[in-house]
């Protein structure tokens, strides 16, 4: 527990005082229980194309075309003709989630470094892709490989920063060890001639490594350079000069490193990445610079302009070169090349001639990264890498709109917008789902004049934060909370004005070196949960575990702080229930906190597990805690008497209850929906008329004296018993009446898939189904009608 200074107003607890209970554990329903709803998939609700690493070399047929490899599970090699933008071939990189690093040898064979499993593979038209291993055992993540003029390869790694040669002669790895204790990852590399150039993280380095020695040597830091926040992203050898882009994968500026003389000799001052084309005959490169394809010559520094436009946020090369398209407007050699989402570019120098082209690379399922319902009702959804936003209907389950976009990190609706936290900078956006869809970062309207909707709020980039991992609605403010970038703890903690459009707080190391993942807001107080990682997990942590904190929105001040989960570095999740308690999930230990006292008053363990992964929610439809302990299943606990049920057991990371009461959860790039069979339970007589709105309203052998009226997406089941009044649902489901007597009419409207069931049961009155998205089925039990039938139900 830290200490503040004398005189301080913030209360510390520790958390002795809150654990001499030992905690109840989590006991299973009996196994003949009836189940508690039901789960179905609604799909892939997130699919697109992300390509990152690519080159130009010989294709399957041995004519050019571009190679790129595409995220996914598994990523795939995609080759593409650079006349048509077809793909020509799609290979498996079985085990790989994707691939910054793609080049060619001259005899042929396409070498791919992977994450997701650290590989090297390697294509061949005669042989197709195989696996060469993991370069260095407990390497990671491959980011970069260059093939040398005698086939030799070499690659850089995390998180051990290391160098690696591969011999195709012999299939032996070479692991020419750490190039500095200061650096994590060789990011980027390039040979020439004996020597490998390799570039790290911030504080950026670039070696030049002997390759047959391995004895290197850091190249000097160009003049005037502040390489503290910036990486050696890109290191590219063309001809005899080397070029460094000291940055982001925003535009940054490119340096030029004359090999020869040794020494840099230029500069640009806003390149993009991810390479310069190979030269042409007189040993100029073409790249973009600042949104614009242009020709360098690195022996004078001049550029010329092509007037060919690259627009939106990651305007980046992935592969480019030169290649005979035989078209009519591209005589001779065209400089050709991809862009991240699949689209490909074109220029011819000769006539001046360009065109973009949308590929034919198949998109990939995005594993889901944020949950939330809108302001309008529906489900959103954000992803991981490739980013994407995706809405989906509750009602059919049906995906109603795609749109390419940022990683999310979070959502939430907040003053009838949806507030989206993206990846990287802590950037925070507003998106009102009333407005035309209009990113001019990401997927652009085809209409002039479109305002932007997601509007870019604010970003916390200035903070080094990269990840805007929690938000949340806080009375008249948004609530954020944030992780920090590489080489950096502490997160952002920040109140957002909505109706003012202000950002009017913001303060970094709130709780000291730990970041903000987890927020939830009661009665004027803010709670946050932290985790003692920064954004990349490579930086140290200097905490020894995550804290629950307490912040007065009205004081803007810290109130309290504990720590509830003893050894955990992470608590990911925070919910209150229905009678202010406030909740908290650290891998498999949820426990509950009385605000008043700041204190753990109960605990709840699911087994013993590492992990501090999960999510947690409140359906306020039946006011059960919903939760994804470790990552592996979803259970629901009654807040009250701590009784647990397991739902589904399998991947299950991020959690969102509904108004209807139902819950969705994804499972890496699945959407998936628990529809509770009963939030509202009826036994015995009941005397009056039944109403729901949400939930699930059953009757179990019950005697309603009184109608029933289910509206607005909730379900009914009835099951046996009487209902002496009326029976109406409008929009509702699932509607079930199984083996009932209703004395009065029933009437079925506007409800949607899956189909309304009234089985086995007597109707004295009329029934009347209209507007339904599949006619109601009697599930092959017939019924006793006694009054008319029309509509949907005339035959039923």
């Amino acid at each position: 527990m830290r200490a503040f200074l004398p005189g301080s107003a913030v209360l510390v607890l520790a958390l002795a005082a809150a654990t001499s209970a030992p905690p109840a554990v989590a006991q299973d329903e009996p196994a003949d229980a009836p189940p508690p709803g039901e789960v179905t998939s609604l799909g892939t609700p997130l699919q697109d194309v992300l390509l990152i690493g690519g080159t130009l070399g010989a294709g399957p047929d041995g004519a050019p075309v571009l190679w790129s490899a595409s995220s996914g599970a598994p990523a795939h090699l995609n080759a593409v003709d650079p006349a048509t933008g077809e793909a020509v071939g799609r290979f498996d990189l079985t085990g790989a989630g994707g691939s910054w690093a793609v080049d060619a040898g001259a005899d042929g064979s396409v070498y791919v470094g992977t994450y997701g499993a650290a590989g090297l593979y390697r294509w061949t038209a005669a042989g197709g892709v195989e696996a060469l291993g993991n370069p260095i055992a407990g390497e990671t993540f491959v980011w970069d490989v260059s093939v040398a003029d005698d086939g030799q390869v070499y690659g850089g790694t995390s998180p051990g920063g290391k160098l690696f040669g591969y011999d195709p002669a012999t299939g032996a790895f070479r692991d020419y060890g750490r190039l500095s204790p200061a650096h994590a990852y060789v990011r980027s590399v390039a040979v020439h001639g004996d020597t490998v150039f390799a570039g790290t993280e911030n504080p950026a380095a670039v070696f030049a490594v002997d390759r047959a020695t391995g004895a290197s040597t850091a190249l000097p830091v160009p003049d005037g350079l502040d390489v503290s926040a910036a990486w050696a992203y890109d290191v590219d050898v063309v001809g005899d000069y080397l070029y460094v882009r000291y940055g982001t994968a925003s535009p940054s500026p490119l340096y030029v490193w004359d090999i020869a003389a040794g020494r840099w000799v230029d500069s640009i001052a806003s390149a993009h990445g991810l390479e310069p084309s190979p030269p042409d005959e007189q040993g100029r490169v073409y790249l973009i610079v600042a949104g614009e394809l242009v020709r360098y010559d690195p022996r004078d520094g001049s550029t010329v302009s092509t007037g060919v436009p690259f627009t939106g946020r990651v305007a980046n090369t992935r592969g480019i070169g030169w290649a005979e398209l035989g078209l009519p407007d591209y005589p001779g050699r065209s400089i050709v090349g991809l862009l991240w989402r699949g689209m490909m570019f074109r220029y011819n120098p000769t006539t001046g001639a360009s065109s973009f082209v949308q590929t034919t690379i198949e998109g990939e399922p995005i594993d889901i990264t944020a949950l939330s319902e809108g302001p309008d009702g529906r489900v959103y959804a954000g992803g991981f890498l490739n980013g994407g936003f995706a809405a989906v209907d509750p009602d059919t389950g049906a995906r109603e709109e795609f749109h390419t976009f940022s990683q999310s990190e979070a959502m939430t609706t907040h003053a009838g917008r949806l507030y989206v936290g993206a990846y990287p900078d802590a950037r925070v956006y507003s998106y009102d789902p009333a407005l035309p869809w209009h990113s001019p970062e990401y997927s652009p309207s085809p209409d002039p004049g479109v305002a932007d909707n997601p509007a870019r709020l604010f970003d916390f980039k200035s903070d080094k934060q990269i990840r805007p991992r929690a938000l949340t609605s806080a009375g008249d403010h948004l609530a954020v909370g944030t992780m920090p970038d590489l080489g950096e703890l502490g997160g952002v903690f920040a109140l957002y004005d909505a109706a003012g459009g202000e950002l009017v707080h913001a303060e970094r190391n709130l709780i000291e070196d730990e970041s903000i993942v987890a927020l939830a807001y009661r009665d004027g107080v803010v709670y946050g949960a932290t985790s003692i990682y920064g954004g990349q997990s490579a930086t140290p942590p200097t905490q020894p575990e995550a804290t629950v904190f307490a912040w007065s929105v009205a004081e803007r001040r810290l109130l309290w702080e504990l720590n509830p989960a003893q050894g955990k570095p992470t608590i990911g999740a925070l919910a209150f229930d229905g009678t202010g308690r406030l909740w908290g999930l650290a891998g498999t230990s949820l426990f509950a906190i009385d605000v008043d006292a700041g204190s753990v008053v109960e605990r709840v363990s699911f087994g013993s597990s590492g992990s501090s992964s999960g999510d947690l929610v409140l359906n306020p439809a039946d006011g059960l805690l919903y939760a994804s302990p470790a990552g592996n299943r979803l259970v629901r606990v009654d807040p009250v008497t701590l009784a647990v049920e397991t739902l589904r057991t399998g991947t299950a990371t991020h959690l969102a209850a509904h108004s209807s009461g139902d819950v969705y959860l994804s499972s890496g790039h699945e959407l998936l929906r628990f529809t509770p069979r009963c939030t509202t339970t009826v036994t015995g007589t009941h005397r009056g008329d039944l109403t729901a709105s949400t939930g699930t309203l059953c009757l179990d052998d019950a005697t309603v004296l009184g109608s029933i009226t289910v509206t607005g997406g909730a379900g009914l089941r009835i099951g046996g018993g009487s209902v002496f009044g009326s029976v109406t649902a409008d929009g509702a489901s699932p509607v079930v009446i199984d083996g009932a007597t209703v004395r009065g009419a029933v009437s079925l409207v506007n409800g949607p898939a899956p189909a309304a069931v009234i089985s086995g049961s007597t109707i004295f009155g009329s029934l009347a189904c209209s507007g339904n998205a599949e006619a109601p089925t009697d599930d092959g039990v017939p019924n006793r009608i006694r009054g008319a039938r029309s509509g949907q139900c005339a035959t039923l």
